[in-house]
């Protein structure tokens, strides 16, 4: 099964010859060597690039052992370049050779030589990875598999898609595997074996249970606001075990280098600015999640917020939390200050959408609780509620766009109204 990345594979064509590193960054099993060894060279060959120009070195492959000492790698590249014409370098797992930074460096003083490389170790996966190459380095982050992807992947119908990426995220090798047994094996077995092995290598930890005991939690509390604080009341009084806030903290930090969680700030939308007290994390895959919950827990309204968060990220938009304050009368006829929530305010260069989900819009307080912080929004940028249960794309008497989880998911231009 070939499985099409034409976003990230454009992103890779946009940045050709731009006298840039090309690192493809992302968790593991997202398909990094597959958009690089497999969809990029395709388009190579296919635009009429010579093979004898493409040298490409899977370096966890242990035929190239030898080729994990940097001045044997220069050497090996430099030996392979015929002529003055561009020579594009795809280099896999750059990880295993030592002082890659150096090497990737170095390829950069020679003006027909187009560099492109994965790493996919702990090291490599942070997001400080760019800072060590000068300035010189332009990510292209891969995520799993959108629903989009995913639905286009299985071609079953798209409620049964639905269903399946709710449960299993969008980990490319999850859309190939046909039982629901093996799926759910996998996720777990990468958790506990890959991703989490990953963290504790990387920052040489040892409390390997509080670790992920503070994932399970943070997994538990998806679409809901917390801090460090909160967090170590949570995990003394559910988990009888104290971890201080600081580390709390800490460990987040761990999460997000990793690609594993994100977190999204609140924004005073009235007021224009961060507020720090409060965030919410969400998972880059939401199968993980259910994974680290052994699959229980699943609330299909959180799900879906993490869903549309990660749909917005990857169409390039940068996504906070938003707060709008307002003056409310309250049962006694005096006012007092209230925050409402949007649940996703997503901003990309000049243009902004306000964002709401909402699974079920069942009765006119519900209603009501979803129009009401758009309403009192004074901008004239589109405001969307996402609904699961929705019909057409309409709009409401308040001028909202209203429109369904999956034609919001499946069609690219969804937020072009």
């Amino acid at each position: 099964m070939e499985i099409a990345r034409d976003l990230y594979l454009q992103k890779l064509i946009d940045r050709m010859h731009n006298t840039m590193i090309k690192i493809v960054t992302g968790i593991r099993r997202c398909g990094k060597s597959y958009l690089l060894s497999k969809l990029f060279r395709k388009h190579l060959l296919k635009t009429g690039v010579r093979p004898d120009h493409i040298i490409e070195l899977a370096l966890d492959d242990r035929q190239n052992a030898a080729l994990r000492h940097p001045d044997e790698l220069l050497k090996y590249v430099y030996s392979q370049v015929k002529d003055a014409d561009i020579h594009y370098i795809l280099l896999d797992e750059i990880q295993y050779v030592d002082d890659f930074e150096g090497v990737l460096n170095s390829f950069l003083r020679k003006d027909n030589l187009d560099v492109y490389v994965t790493g996919s170790n702990s090291k490599f996966l942070s997001s400080d990875v760019i800072t060590e190459f000068r300035g010189r380095g332009d990510e292209v982050h891969l995520f799993p598999l959108s629903f989009g992807e995913y639905a286009a992947a299985i071609g079953a119908d798209k409620r049964d898609a639905w269903q399946m990426y709710l449960t299993y995220g969008g980990l490319p090798l999850t859309a190939t595997m046909s039982s629901h047994e093996r799926k759910a094996e996998y996720l777990q077995r990468l958790l506990q074996e890959v991703y989490l092995k990953d963290i504790l290598e990387r920052n040489r930890l040892y409390h390997t249970e509080e670790l992920q005991e503070l994932l399970c939690i943070l997994a538990s509390a998806v679409g809901s606001f917390s801090n460090p604080r909160k967090l170590a009341d949570t995990f003394k009084s559910t988990k009888k075990v104290t971890l201080s806030a600081n580390t709390i903290a800490t460990y987040g930090s761990y999460f997000e280098n990793a690609f594993l969680l994100h977190r999204a700030q609140r924004y005073d939308i009235k007021g224009k600015r961060y507020i720090d007290s409060l965030y919410k994390y969400y998972f880059e895959d939401i199968g993980l999640r259910n994974a680290c919950l052994n699959f229980r827990q699943m609330e299909e309204n959180h799900l879906m917020e993490n869903i549309i968060y990660n749909e917005l990220r990857m169409r390039g938009y940068s996504v906070d939390v938003g707060i709008v304050p307002i003056q409310a009368k309250q049962p006694d006829g005096k006012y007092a200050r209230q925050r409402l929530e949007v649940d996703f305010v997503a901003n990309q260069g000049n243009k902004r959408f306000y964002l709401q989900s909402a699974f079920r819009m069942h009765d006119e307080k519900k209603i009501e609780q979803e129009n009401r912080p758009l309403r009192h929004i004074d901008d004239s940028f589109t405001k969307i509620i996402v609904v699961g249960d929705g019909g057409l794309t309409w709009r409401n008497n308040d001028g909202h766009v209203m429109i369904n989880i999956l034609d919001f998911l499946l069609n690219p231009d969804s937020l072009k109204l």
